[in-house]
C-alpha cells in the first residue's frame, strides 16, 4: 500500500511538472488602456517578429493566448495580409477604463475559434463583393451588373440583428429584402457613393470609376477579414487614373478600415471625396471638421427602420458640405500615397445598447469610436 502510494505520488508529481510547462509563459503581453471608457472586445495587432524575437522556436499550430489572471483563452487569429509569412498576432481582448491586462503565450492546442468575420467575392450576382462581421454586412458591386439597367456604384449595407454570418445563406436564397429576424437588404445605393465610398473630385463633379475589376482576399478570418478591390484606369479631367482600395473588418466593430491608392502619371495633388449618399426625406446629420467625422441618421425607412451611417477621416481639419446628393469630407492624394479612413453603419432595430436607437446615441458613438482610434490600446512585449 505505501509503495503505491509513493508510486502515485510520484504519477501525480509528474502531471503537474507537465501541466506547469505546457502553460510556462514563452512570451509575455500587457494591453493598456489609456481613456477612461472600457475597451470591449477590440482588437489588438502585434508584429509577428516581436513574437519570433522572444520565442524564436514556436508552432503556429501548437500555441495559446491566455489571461494571465484569470486563465481562460484569448481569441487570436495569424495575420497573413496576403502574404505567405505571418505578419501579424491579432488579439481580441477587453480592457476595462484606465486599467491593463496581462496576457501569456504559452504552447498549447488551442479551442476552436468561431469565426465572426467573412467576406468572398460572389459570381452567382453579377460578382458582387460581400463582407461581414458579428455586428454589420456590406458589399460592393462587380463588373458584370455594369451593363445592367440596376447598375450601382458605391458601398452597399445590409442591415443586421443576428451575431450569425448570414452572406451565403442570403445569397442562396435571394430572399434578402425581407426581414426574416436576421436584418435586411433595404439601402439604396444607385450611382452614389452609397455608405462612405471614395472618389476624385474636380470643378465640382464626382468622377466615378466603374465597377471593381479584380479582387484579391487578403485574410479571412476568424477575427479579420480583409480584402483587395482594383479599378480599372477611367479618365480624370483628362487624367488617367487607377485605384485599388483595401479594406478590413475586425470582429465586433461597425466600422471597416479603408486605406485607397491612387496611381497617375503626375505628381500634382487629385482631390477626392468620402461621401455618404443623402436621402430626400429630413434627416440628422453631424459634420465634424475638426474631428473628421461625418455622420448621419437617415429619415425611418417605414417599418424597415432606420439606417445610420458615418465616415470618419482621422486629419487634424477637412473641409465637409452637403450637395443635391452626398454628404462631402474633402481630402487629397498623391500618386501612390495611400488613404485611410473609416466607414460603418448601424441599424435602429439592432438591438444594440452601445449605439442605441436615435441619432444622439449614434453620434455619441461616433465620438467615442473616433476617441479608440487616436489612443489605440497600448502592447508591451516581454
Amino acid at each position: 500500500m505505501k509503495k503505491m502510494l509513493i508510486l502515485l505520488s510520484l504519477l501525480f508529481g509528474t502531471v503537474l511538472m507537465v501541466s506547469a510547462q505546457t502553460n510556462a509563459a514563452e512570451v509575455s503581453i500587457t494591453i493598456s488602456n489609456s481613456l477612461d471608457i472600457e475597451r470591449t472586445d477590440e482588437l489588438v495587432a502585434i508584429s509577428w517578429t516581436s513574437i519570433l524575437s522572444k520565442y524564436p522556436s514556436i508552432d503556429t499550430v501548437n500555441l495559446k493566448v491566455l489571461n494571465a489572471s484569470t486563465n481562460q483563452e484569448v481569441p487570436f487569429q495569424l495575420e497573413h495580409l496576403g502574404q505567405r509569412a505571418i505578419q501579424n498576432l491579432l488579439l481580441q481582448v477587453s480592457v476595462a477604463a484606465k486599467a491593463s491586462i496581462k496576457l501569456s503565450v504559452v504552447t498549447g492546442k488551442p479551442r476552436p475559434i468561431v469565426n465572426k468575420t467573412y467576406g468572398r467575392y460572389v459570381p452567382e450576382r453579377y460578382d458582387d463583393f460581400a463582407w461581414e462581421n458579428d455586428k454589420v454586412a456590406y458589399r460592393m458591386y462587380g463588373k458584370a451588373l455594369e451593363t445592367r439597367s440596376d447598375n450601382a456604384f458605391g458601398i452597399d449595407v445590409w442591415v443586421k440583428r443576428s451575431n450569425k454570418l448570414v452572406i451565403n445563406d442570403w445569397y442562396r436564397t435571394a430572399d434578402y429584402h425581407k426581414d426574416h429576424g436576421e436584418g435586411m437588404d433595404y439601402y439604396r445605393v444607385g450611382l452614389t457613393l452609397g455608405a462612405g465610398d471614395i472618389a476624385p473630385y474636380i470643378m465640382d463633379s464626382v468622377y466615378y470609376s466603374k465597377n471593381y475589376h479584380n479582387w484579391k482576399v487578403l485574410d479571412n478570418g476568424p477575427l479579420r477579414t480583409s480584402f483587395q478591390l482594383g479599378y480599372d484606369a477611367w479618365d480624370v479631367a483628362g487624367k488617367s487614373v487607377t485605384v485599388v482600395k483595401t479594406i478590413s473588418l475586425d470582429a465586433g466593430s461597425r466600422f471597416n478600415k479603408i486605406k485607397a491608392v491612387y496611381s497617375y502619371n503626375d505628381e500634382g495633388d487629385l482631390p477626392v471625396v468620402i461621401g455618404i449618399v443623402k436621402r430626400n426625406e429630413p434627416g440628422v446629420m453631424m459634420m465634424d471638421e475638426q474631428q473628421g467625422i461625418m455622420g448621419y441618421w437617415e429619415p425611418e425607412h417605414g417599418a424597415d427602420g432606420i439606417t445610420g451611417v458615418a465616415t470618419i477621416y482621422p486629419s487634424e481639419s477637412v473641409k465637409m458640405n452637403i450637395d443635391k446628393v452626398h454628404l462631402l469630407t474633402h481630402a487629397s492624394v498623391k500618386s501612390n500615397d495611400p488613404l485611410v479612413y473609416y466607414n460603418g453603419s448601424v441599424w435602429s432595430k439592432a438591438n444594440d445598447a452601445s449605439t442605441g436607437t436615435s441619432a444622439e446615441q449614434w453620434f455619441t458613438y461616433l465620438n467615442l469610436f473616433n476617441q479608440k482610434l487616436k489612443q489605440p490600446l497600448k502592447v508591451t512585449i516581454q
